[in-house]
This record gives C-alpha cells, structure tokens and sequence, in this order.
C-alpha cells in the first residue's frame, strides 16, 4: 500500500479542473502533472495544485500526453478529454505502466472497447470507468434493495441521459466544447453510462449475467437547428449546417437471463433534467422522476406509490457507504458521488486492486453507442453486443472487497 499515490489528470476543461481540485483535497493523493492540448486550460489545472500546495509539491503541466506519460513517478492518470479521445489515451496509459481512468464517454468503435480490454489483460494495468452515478445517493439506496431482495427479482430497468444543452453544444466551437462536433456527425445512444452504470450493477452485468443484443431508434433532430438559428442567425454558417444528431434516442437491450434494459437520450430539446430510473421486479417498482415507490407487502397502501424518501432515509435500505459519507461530512460535486467515485479509484491505486468499475464493465459502457449508431442506420435492426469478457461473466467473482464494491456489499468494512 503506498503512503502518497501520484496522480496525473490529462484533459483539463470544466470536468478535468474539477477533478483536480477534488483530488488536491485528498490527503493520501499528489497531483503531480496536468495535461491539456489548450495551454491555457492546462494553466488553470496547474493554478489549482500550485494555490492547494504551495510549492509542496512540484507540479509539472503539459500539451503533450506523450510527455506526461513517459514519466515514471506517476501511478495513475485520470483522463477528462473529449470523448474521441479516452480510448488512445487509456491505453497509452496502460502501456507506460499506470492505472488509467476515465470519463464516462461513448466509444468510436468496438476495435476501441476491444483495445481497452486487451491493454489490460496483456499488461494488467487497470483502466478503471468513472462513472459517478453509479454512486449516487438514490442509485445506491436502489442498489441495496435489490441485493437485500426487495424488489424479488428484477425483469426491467429503465434510464436516460435527458438534460437539455441546447446552449452547450450550439457554442462549442466558440468554447472549444466536443459536443458539437459530436451532434453534427453522429445519430446514436452518444452517452449511454449515466443510466446503464447503475443498471449494470443491479443485474449483475458481467459478473452472472451479460448484454446479449440492443436496438436503436432515432427521431428527427430538430431542437438544435432551431436553437441555432435562434441565438445565432439564420445566415451563421452553423446554422446552414445539417444536424445528423437525433433529438430523442431510444435504446432497447436484453440480457442473457432475459432481462430488459430501455435507454433514453435526450439534449437538444427542453427537458428538465432527469435520469429516469426506473426497476421493476416481481414484488416492486421504483421510478426516479416521480421519486416514488411502490413494494408489495411492505408499502402501506395496496397499488398505491409511497414516497421513495421514507427508504432514502431509513438506515435499513440506505447503502451504507452513503451513511458513512453523510456522517463524515466531506463535499464532492455532484451532490457527492463525484468524491465517491474518484475515491473508489484512488484505493483501487494505492491498494493495487482491481477498481470496482473495471475495463470489461467500461467496455459494455462504451460499446452501446457504436452499437447503437449502427442499428439507427440500419432501421432499427438488432446489434450483438461483444462478450469482452470471452465467457468469464458466467463465473466472475466479485470486485474486491472495499467498501466502494459496487458487486455486493460488506457491512463489516462500516
């Protein structure tokens, strides 16, 4: 176990700093490199470590990965760049001998998923999915239940990515933003790991059971053109511009044990934000929009929803990692999971584990926009979704045991 781990953070936008600034604050982490093709928002990174540790801790920064990842001090890289991107790095990251992480992006390829996978297993450097809402208070509290039996058997889980960024994606050429160039040339499920992450872990994806085949539909995208053509002129050359980008995107999986899993995209027309979970198993149903809940024997009221706060907030059915996080009064973004998810990542590191999030559950992740493009271009028809385990899913153990094991759960590590 090492005292310090020394962390690199590659891609240093909004997201990247943030992540920074969370992992200057840890104790036991030293963030000795930042990274960004943008000089000047590598700068900020660098301003952050430079204010946090006053000349403590020699900080380089770089425009050139190649550069940060030739040094050998460093134990692990964060990567917070454009989505295009996570796949090269990941595994540049890997083959200099550090564990990678990264962000919660869609693939280009399934070669790109197959490449993470193999980098891991020919050099057992771990690459580890950050996806924070797996560790969300009201994912987690889910989670548990399902574990503890609650819902009886679970048949269907429903979730989206429905938040509207019509703003966001129309400037992002003006602010340098990946998401434009995204909607201009791609019709898919471009970020499917907000609500399968959690989906995932209730049902045992990858470790006693798999994603077998999805089909995609796309509507007809035309929320952002109007946007456009609103804040920045008919004659803008964006706006003459064709946006290729569905506006509302549905995704339907099944799974080997016969299971369903519905994906919903939604960024370019108004929405509130919502993840729209949703499980429902032969004794209950939950649903996030409505946050409410209704088990069979247990809710007061026969057919009738209950408020989910009553479970939220009852040590019973709370995950007590949530507890322990509440209790200890640390901060995170995200309402928290940020912290949650970058400390799963950072005891996977210093203990050298394999992290809770693995490169076979990132390459099931990453794997359903591709997949999802293709059956949108091919009307719909039904895509099989790669086995990147190669059979080991049947009888996979649990990820370590911690207190971040988001495969089971150990009241004895609170």
């Amino acid at each position: 176990m090492k005292d310090k781990v020394r962390m690199a953070v590659i891609g240093t936008s909004g997201r990247g700093c943030g992540h920074t600034h969370a992992l200057t604050n840890m104790d036991d982490v030293e963030v000795v490199a930042v990274c960004d093709l943008y000089e000047d928002r590598a700068a900020r990174a660098l301003q952050i470590c430079d204010d946090k540790y006053q000349g403590s801790v020699k900080v380089e920064a770089y425009t050139d990965y190649r550069r940060l990842l030739e040094r050998r001090d460093i134990d692990a890289v964060v990567i917070a760049s454009s989505w295009n991107s996570h796949g090269y790095l990941a595994v540049a990251a890997m083959e200099s001998g550090k564990y990678a992480a990264v962000e919660c992006g869609g693939a280009a390829s399934i070669d790109e998923c197959w490449q993470i996978v193999r980098t891991y297993e020919r050099t057992g450097n771990h690459c580890m999915f950050l996806e924070n809402c797996c560790y969300d208070r009201a994912e987690m509290t889910v989670l548990r239940m399902i574990k503890d039996g609650i819902f009886g058997e679970v048949v269907h889980v429903e979730g989206g990515y429905q938040h509207e960024l019509r703003e966001e994606i129309a400037f992002g050429p003006e602010n340098r933003h990946y998401r434009f160039s995204n909607f201009m040339n791609r019709n898919g499920e471009v970020y499917p790991a907000h609500a399968l992450g959690p989906m995932q872990k209730y049902l045992n994806i990858n470790r006693g059971n798999r994603m077998l085949t999805l089909t995609s539909t796309a509507s007809k995208a035309r929320g952002l053109h109007e946007y456009i053509v609103e804040k920045k002129g008919a004659d803008h050359p964006d706006a003459r511009r064709v946006v290729t980008q569905g506006d509302v995107v549905t995704t339907v999986i099944k799974c080997a044990h016969g299971e369903t899993i519905v994906l919903y995209h939604s960024c370019t027309t108004p929405h509130p934000y919502s993840r729209r979970g949703r499980v429902q198993g032969t004794r209950g149903i939950w649903t996030e929009d409505n946050k409410s809940i209704y088990i069979e024997g247990l809710s007061p009221e026969h057919d009738t929803w209950e408020p989910f706060s009553k479970y939220l907030n009852d040590p019973k059915y709370e995950h007590p990692l949530w507890t322990w996080f509440r209790d200890s009064n640390i901060q995170g973004g995200h309402g928290g999971m940020d912290y949650l998810v970058l400390r799963a990542y950072v005891e996977s590191v210093r203990d050298r584990v394999a992290p809770p999030l693995d490169a076979y559950d990132g390459a099931c992740l990453m794997a359903i926009t591709p997949l999802s493009e293709n059956s949108i271009a091919m009307g719909g028809a039904p895509q099989p979704i790669p086995d990147f385990t190669d059979g080991k899913w049947i009888n996979r153990e649990p990820s370590p045991k911690s207190r971040y094991n988001l495969d089971e759960i150990d009241l004895s590590l609170f």
